[in-house]
């Protein structure tokens, strides 16, 4: 999965590089981000059963409703691994799935999306291999279809072309060694290499209880060929960044012998609507000040 996700988006890769250069090549991921579409069994389930039978263990829900989206993340099991570990090889990743609520949706985008998930048959029962191989589970869409989707939801219509790809992975800032462990330092050093961060609400995404920090860029966007042969820009991935703090109960501990399970778990609905709009057409067009 990191691997096309890799391919496909050259920020992810030119930031993970960038980050390598000045922290040793220590990287450890705090999550991994899919969509999909909320119908017929192509939802949440389709991922997570594959997460689920390796031992993740299904969190809370989140709901979205303006965005008219529901999602679960999924905490990882407890294994050994090791210290020396870095990306996909390290500490296993949260696992964030969201869908989109297809019954909520206008009669017009409902038959889109029902045409390509029925077109996929089977495809919901391989949706981690899709998403490893970086292909369609249905056939590409028109055009039209992909705008017609993209006026009312512009989640339904990167799901369209991206099915059940990453959408994105994410730098767990607090396990990196150097200075931009702190997340202001990171967003600054991103910044000053020429790369756009989502400005959704402010760059910095900061939970209600402070304990959360969060930062994404721009999605990369590349050409793609919808089935009636127009060739258009569509958008790719990004990539995020997570500072956890540590909870208040175990502010005493010192710096040194402070774990994962000290800080702050789970996800934030405020933060995540934000994170959301990495993929929009008003983010991907905004001009860097």
């Amino acid at each position: 999965m990191e691997k096309v996700y890799l391919n496909r988006n050259p920020t992810a890769k030119a930031i993970l590089e960038l980050v390598r250069s000045i922290d040793d090549d220590r990287i450890c991921y705090d999550h991994f981000a899919f969509r999909t579409f909320g119908v017929d069994g192509h939802g949440i389930d389709s991922l997570a059963k594959f997460f689920t039978d390796f031992g993740y263990v299904q969190r809370e829900e989140l709901r979205f409703t303006a965005k008219k989206l529901k999602a679960f993340w999924f905490s990882p099991p407890s294994i050994p691994h090791s210290d020396a570990g870095t990306s996909a090889f390290g500490p296993l990743p949260r696992i964030f799935i969201s869908e989109l609520l297809v019954d909520q949706m206008s009669p017009e985008a409902q038959k889109i999306i029902r045409k390509y998930t029925e077109l996929s048959g089977n495809g919901n029962n391989y949706a981690a291999l899709a998403s490893a191989l970086g292909t369609l589970t249905w056939k590409k869409p028109s055009f039209t279809e992909f705008q017609q989707l993209a006026r009312e939801s512009e989640y339904a219509a990167w799901t369209l072309v991206n099915g059940y790809a990453l959408n994105h992975v994410t730098i767990s800032t607090h396990r990196l060694k150097s200075h931009l462990r702190k997340i202001g330092n990171l967003n600054e050093f991103i910044v000053q290499n020429g790369f756009k961060l989502n400005s959704e609400g402010g760059v910095l995404k900061v939970s209600p209880d402070g304990l959360l920090l969060q930062s994404s860029t721009v999605a990369d966007s590349t050409s793609f060929q919808f089935s009636d042969g127009t060739i258009e820009s569509v958008p790719r991935s990004y990539i995020e960044f997570a500072e956890r703090l540590v909870l208040p109960e175990f502010k005493n501990i010192p710096e040194n012998e402070v774990k994962e399970f000290h800080r702050r778990d789970g996800f934030e609905v405020g933060n995540a609507d934000k994170i959301f709009e990495s993929t929009s057409k008003d983010q991907l067009n905004r001009r860097v000040v």
